[in-house]
């Protein structure tokens, strides 16, 4: 029963690689920026997802701390990535006025 899950949990590991770089080619040809952020947001939670079942896989617990801590700084880091979009996006279209309010 143990070979089965080592089995399953390596064929996970492979197919989220799989998927990074299917994301990281989506990262790199957009075509707009709102698909690179959903492609990087995609590879956090892919990264995670490896770092949990490693973590598993290797039965040590300080991995879980190691993914809850990513988890945290990709959240962070897709935030202020979508929040300068929004910013961008608003300048761009003339949706803000003087002193930056939204019309």
């Amino acid at each position: 029963m143990e070979e089965i899950v080592d089995i399953f949990l390596k064929g996970a590991i492979i197919f989220s690689s799989v998927i990074i770089f299917i994301c990281f080619i989506r990262a790199i040809i957009g075509p707009t920026v709102a698909d690179r952020l959903i492609a990087v947001n995609m590879i956090g939670t892919q990264v995670i997802i490896i770092i949990a079942e490693l973590a598993f896989l290797l039965n040590e617990a300080w991995l879980a701390d190691v993914a809850c801590v990513y988890a945290a700084l990709s959240f962070i880091g897709v935030v202020v990535l979508t929040k300068i979009y929004i910013g961008i996006y608003r300048k761009k279209h003339g949706n803000i006025e003087k002193g930056g309010r939204i019309k």
